[in-house]
Order: C-alpha cells, then sequence, then structure tokens
C-alpha cells in the first residue's frame, strides 16, 4: 500500500498571487466557498455514482422481503436527528441503526482498519432483527442504505420514510453526511489489487513527452473512447489516413472551418492532435511535480460519433469492445470502401457443420473484426491456491471482515485453453438434414479462413452469474509477446466430403414459439432473437430451461443475430422481406437494394446510411463484388491492450498499455508514462501485429 498527502492553495488572479489554505485570515465567505469546493464531488465521480445507484458492488438492489411487514418494537425509543455514538464502544461515524429495536451500533470493519468494530452484525446474530440503516446516508427524499442481514445484502425498503418515523425521525430534517456504501466501495475499489495493478500507481511512472505521448481528457467517464482510439493510433494504416494525410483536409476548409459533421474530418483533428507532440510537452518550471499535461480534449469527436446512439451519446461509462465496432462502422460508412483503415482487422470466419446421420458437410462464411474467446474457468492451472483463497475468504467475511486485496489469488489461465475452447467441436441439435429432410443432429467446428494485418482479441470477461446479476470474471490470463495461431486456420472442403444439398424450395416451417416465454423473456430485456434461440434449443420446455439457455449463452457472438433454425442457412443472401420495399419506395432499385442490406447484414438503418456513402458501388449494383480479406502468416506480436477495472462495464476505468519504440507506455487518459510493470495478464482487449 502507498500513501499521499493533499495540499492545496488559493490562487488570486490575474496576478496569480498564491495563498496556503487553510487560512484562518481570510474572510468567512471566501473560507465557505473554499470549503464548498473541495467537498464537491467531481462531474466525472457523479457520473459513476448516477450509474450505481441503487446497486452494491454493481449488483441490482432488490427489496426486502422483510420491508413489508417488519417488525418494530414500541420501547420507547426516540432517534436524535444527530449526536449518534455506538451503544457498545466510542465509535460515531459508520453507525447503522436497527429498524426493528431502535439500536445504534457500528459497521463491519474493513480489510483496511477503517469501518466499525463489527457490533451491528453481533447484534443480529443475537437478536434476528434483520433491518439496520445506514446513519448519515439518509436524505430528505426518504433514501439511504439499507443492508438486510438476513439475505446479506444491501436492499431496498420502500417503507423505509415509515419505519424512520417510528423512531421519531423526521426525514425533511435530515442531511447526508456521512459517505454511502457506494461511495465507500469505490473508494474500497480503488485501492485494490486491481486498480492499483493496472495503473501501475504503486510505483514512481516517469512521464514521457512528444509525438505519440499526447494524453486524453476524460469527458465523464469517456475513458473507453480515449482508450480505443490510443490503439487504433498505434497502427500505420490509420497514421497514413488520419495523421500523414491530413493536410489534404486541413487545406480543404481551413484550420478555422473544420466542419463538425465531418467524421474523417474529426479523425483528422484527433490523429494529429494525438501523434504531432503539439499539447505533449513536460509542464512549465514551477509547476506541482505532479502536474499533468494537458492532453487533448476530444469533445468534437466524441458528440459527433455519439449522435444519435443510446449509448455513445451519453456520459455514462460504456463497453471498449462495443465502441471499438462502433468505430469500425462508422469508418467503413465514411470511406466507401476506399482507403479504409478499419479493414486492417476484418477476417472471414470458416463454420464446418456435418450431419451426423448422413456424415455430408457444409462450409459457410462470415466476416469478422474481433477474435472473441471464452474463459474456460475449470481450466485454472492454480486451482488449489484459488479454492484455498476462497475458503479463507469466506471465513473472514463470516466474522464481518474483508481480506487485503494484496493477497487476492486469481484464477490463472493460459490463453491456449481459450483457443482451445474456441476451436472444439459441437454438437448441434435439431439440425435440420438437407439430405434427410428431417431434424437431426450436426457437429459444428469453427476455424479462421484468412488471418488479418491485425488480431484483436477480446477475452470475455462480462457474464452472468447464476442469480442473474452481471459480473466480470476477475482472472489472469498469460498473454504471450508472441503468438502463433496457424493451427487456427481452415482447410475448407476435403477430398473425399460429400456436400449437404441445398435447400431447394421453401424451408420447413418455422418452428413453434411459446409466446408467453417469448413474452416474459423479453420483459427481462433479452434480445428476442437470443429469446426465439433459447426456446428452440430447450424444446419449448419453458421458462427456467429457456432461462438457464441464456445465462449459458449469452457471451456467443451470435446471441442476438437475427435467428434461423439451423440447417436451413442458405448459402445466398436473403434479404429481409420487411426492409427491401422500405428501401425501394425512396427511389432506389430492387438490386440496388439487396446489395444495401447485404453490405450492413439487413439492417435497415444503416443500409440507407451505406446507399448513401457508396454511390459508385450502387450504380454498379447488378455485378457485386465479393468482399475482400487481407491473409498472410498466422505469427504475431502483441503490440496494445486495453484494461478495465471494475466490477462492470457500465462502471470503472479503462486504460491502455501501448508498446512503442520498444518499450511499454501506460495511456491513462492525460497521463501517460514509461510503464514498469505492464500487467498482461488483466487485460480485455488485445493487438497483435502480424510479423
Amino acid at each position: 500500500m502507498f500513501e499521499f498527502t493533499e495540499h492545496y492553495s488559493i490562487v488570486v488572479l490575474p496576478d496569480f498571487i498564491t495563498i496556503p489554505w487553510p487560512n484562518s485570515d481570510l474572510p468567512d465567505v471566501v473560507c465557505k466557498s473554499v470549503r464548498g469546493i473541495l467537498e464537491v464531488q467531481s462531474a466525472s465521480k457523479l457520473a459513476e455514482l448516477e450509474a450505481l445507484t441503487g446497486t452494491w458492488d454493481g449488483e441490482a438492489r432488490v427489496v426486502s422481503k422483510f420491508a413489508n411487514d417488519l417488525l418494530q418494537l414500541d420501547n420507547g425509543k426516540k432517534i436524535p436527528p444527530s449526536g449518534w455514538k455506538c451503544e457498545k464502544c466510542d465509535k460515531t461515524d459508520n453507525l447503522w441503526l436497527n429498524l426493528t429495536d431502535g439500536s445504534i451500533l457500528c459497521g463491519r470493519k474493513f480489510y483496511d482498519g477503517s469501518g466499525g468494530n463489527n457490533h451491528a452484525i453481533e447484534h443480529y446474530e443475537s437478536t434476528s432483527y434483520p433491518l439496520a440503516v445506514k446513519l448519515g446516508t439518509i436524505t430528505k427524499e426518504g433514501k439511504g442504505d439499507v443492508f438486510s442481514y438476513a439475505e446479506d445484502d444491501m436492499v431496498e425498503d420502500p417503507k423505509l420514510i415509515e419505519h424512520l418515523a417510528h423512531w421519531g425521525i423526521n426525514i425533511a430534517n435530515m442531511e447526508k453526511t456521512e459517505k454511502s456504501m457506494v461511495e465507500l466501495e469505490l473508494e474500497l475499489n480503488q485501492k485494490s489489487n486491481e486498480w492499483a495493478a493496472l495503473q501501475e500507481s504503486g510505483g514512481q511512472l516517469k512521464p514521457i513527452y512528444g509525438p505519440g505521448y499526447t494524453g486524453m481528457v476524460n469527458l465523464g467517464n469517456s475513458c473507453y473512447l480515449n482508450s480505443v482510439m490510443q490503439m487504433l493510433f498505434v497502427i500505420p494504416d490509420f497514421i497514413r489516413r488520419y495523421v500523414n494525410g491530413a493536410s489534404d483536409t486541413f487545406n480543404k476548409f481551413g484550420t478555422s472551418g473544420v466542419p463538425a459533421e465531418d467524421f474523417n474530418v474529426q479523425m483528422a483533428k484527433l490523429g494529429v492532435g494525438l501523434q504531432s507532440g503539439k499539447y505533449s510537452c513536460p509542464p512549465p518550471k514551477g509547476s506541482p511535480p505532479d502536474a499533468d499535461p494537458p492532453g487533448i480534449s476530444p469533445l468534437m469527436f466524441k458528440t459527433l460519433i455519439g449522435r444519435g446512439h443510446a449509448d455513445f451519446s451519453t456520459k455514462r461509462q460504456q463497453d471498449a469492445q462495443e465502441f471499438f465496432l462502433h468505430i469500425l462502422s462508422l469508418l467503413e460508412r465514411n470511406n466507401r470502401n476506399q482507403n479504409n483503415p478499419g479493414e486492417c482487422f476484418k477476417f472471414q470466419v470458416e463454420e464446418r457443420v456435418q450431419c451426423s446421420s448422413s456424415k455430408k458437410v457444409k462450409y459457410t462464411h462470415r466476416a469478422d473484426n474481433v477474435l472473441a474467446l471464452n474463459i474456460p474457468l475449470e481450466a485454472a492451472i492454480n486451482k488449489d491456491e484459488v479454492s484455498a483463497y476462497e475458503t479463507k475468504k469466506a471465513e473472514a467475511e463470516s466474522q464481518g471482515k474483508r481480506l487485503d486485496p494484496n493477497s487476492l489469488v486469481r484464477p490463472k489461465l493460459k490463453l491456449f485453453s481459450c483457443l482451445e475452447v474456441f476451436t472444439q467441436s459441437e454438437i448441434v441439435e435439431q439440425f435440420y438434414s438437407t439430405a434427410l429432410n428431417a431434424k437431426t443432429t450436426a457437429r459444428k467446428t469453427t476455424r479462421l479462413a484468412t488471418f488479418p494485418d491485425y488480431l484483436l482479441i477480446q477475452l470475455k470477461k462480462f457474464t452472468l452469474r447464476e442469480d442473474w446479476v452481471p459480473i466480470k470474471l476477475d482472472v489472469a490470463v498469460e498473454m504471450p509477446d508472441m503468438l502463433d495461431i496457424t493451427s487456427l486456420r481452415g482447410i475448407g472442403p476435403q477430398p473425399g466430403e460429400e456436400p449437404l444439398p441445398e435447400l431447394v424450395g421453401s424451408p420447413p416451417p418455422a418452428p413453434a414459439m411459446d409466446e408467453g416465454v417469448l413474452a416474459m423473456l423479453q420483459e427481462m430485456g433479452f434480445p428476442t432473437e437470443a429469446c426465439k434461440r433459447a426456446i428452440f434449443f430447450t424444446h419449448n420446455t419453458g421458462l427456467e430451461s429457456a432461462s438457464t439457455w441464456i445465462m449459458e449463452h449469452i457471451t456467443d457472438a451470435d446471441f442476438a443475430d437475427p435467428f434461423v433454425p439451423p440447417g436451413t442457412e442458405s448459402v445466398a443472401f436473403v434479404p429481409n422481406p420487411e426492409a427491401l420495399p422500405l428501401i425501394m419506395s425512396m427511389g432506389f432499385t430492387l438490386d440496388q437494394a439487396v446489395k444495401a442490406l447485404k453490405a450492413t447484414d439487413n439492417n435497415v438503418e444503416r443500409a440507407v446510411d451505406w446507399i448513401f456513402s457508396h454511390p459508385d458501388e450502387i450504380e454498379n449494383a447488378s455485378s457485386p463484388a465479393p468482399p475482400e480479406f487481407r491473409d498472410g502468416d498466422g505469427r504475431y506480436k502483441l503490440i496494445a491492450f486495453v484494461s478495465h477495472m471494475g466490477t462492470s462495464s457500465m462502471v470503472g476505468h479503462y486504460v491502455a498499455h501501448i508498446l512503442k519504440d520498444g518499450q511499454w507506455v501506460i495511456f491513462n487518459d492525460s497521463k501517460v508514462a514509461l510503464s514498469e510493470h505492464p500487467p498482461k495478464e488483466l487485460g480485455y482487449l488485445y493487438l497483435y501485429e502480424r510479423l
């Protein structure tokens, strides 16, 4: 662990006169203003707290089963509005009011010695009175942190105002004076092993300046944007397109007339800002030793790319992998397939399906930009150590304690185990065999038909727990500096293989779906197509089996894709019949509408946008050209990785580590420094460059 001390000063403008703080000689109004500024929470902190509202440790709070019929004793106690103290020790903070008997006792002791002396939980163990509210977190709106000892979780109490009134507490007179459990959790997270390791906060990192070492201001939880864009601008294709070729763009519009609506112009502005070195200079002499360089503020860029998008238009934290795909989509729309640097990520996936009965095979291909890998926890190489740690952790929690985060033992895996899961064959149930004209089973294997110039690997850490709570797997995966994926290459049809016949005529009738189960799954927030998959593959056996299937398959690459019963897929593209007339009503031909839908995976909105951004291809719609994929050797070198710290993709923080001139550099928003211990095993996205 490390310690730090904060020092504050007041600077009087315009002469920049510095006055030390605190200072009793200052007028009272000035002192109150300064204290107000120091106590107010930053915009990014407020956004993070807002994202966690109603949650604890990233998990949604539920209404306590004890709330509606809670027993409250008539023992004559009345709770004053302030001046509280633990009834069993001298603690005056971290106090909890038991809503049944009105006792005020201190909370649990945290791993770092802070918190209480466990008197509140000891009281529950002797009385079984289940609910307590943290004093100091109660607001005029009737909100507060309520913990259920019986349910062992933070909960909601819809009758909290009524329960407080029983003890004489008028919420109109209450002021929030203590940090909520969410605020404490954020602080503990930032002190934790993961936060310290990924930000390398335990060492004295040496700042680095100059071209290619420019930081980016965090515009309210925009660290996902900052990290991804830093990673992209290490790729020569992006530098050639948006840095070396930027002078033509700026000459066209002039330095003061750059249009905010032009995606390529904003990309060029960002690229030049990151690579020129103009905004990466050492702090002026006399600056505090820990002063951050200004970096660049990508406000116009963020506003443009997020416009109209349900997620990226907000100031909430977002998933870096989803943002990466969003950027690639914008690159495709705005570059007309000419000089599009995003093509360097594109690769072709080969899927081989063999009918179990006829032994005939079918090969299909699809395009992808990310190699998303599941994490098989059962393949951990330190299972005994993890088990011992979990036992020790459970014992500590039963005593109201927390283990030091530095003692954490994560499951450790090798990347090979994740790749092995990707290449393992799987059984496809209810496969419609065109050789039999009937349902049977089939075996599917997946390989890569092409190897891209740059391979982006995503470790799928975000998943669902058995109780449907979103979690992030806290694992360490050994990622090699040199990677050879030659064994993943698909080899196509082989001599002696007999192909499955093409589907002739109309496909078999669509399988019956239990509409009631479908509606309930949709109400849970799952995509309609995923719900159809779940019902189909569980043979219409009900909500429980369908929801279990969803939980097991939520990280599948095709989870939300349009559902087509296995075996009825057509090699020929089938346009969305509802989208065709809509696009043709705008004056486009059938061939043009089909080509646009094919280029955008049957997405109507993207198809219309694609038509207007690809006029040359629309004119030649009658002779569509097959998509081209770059291909080469299967050996790669790790050049960058993006890491996430936090309990959910919607909260936390992202940083990027990039290999530049033979040395690893950490990009933590506006801070750029030489990395001392790059935490390669804790990353989320990994960028490999083909040798």
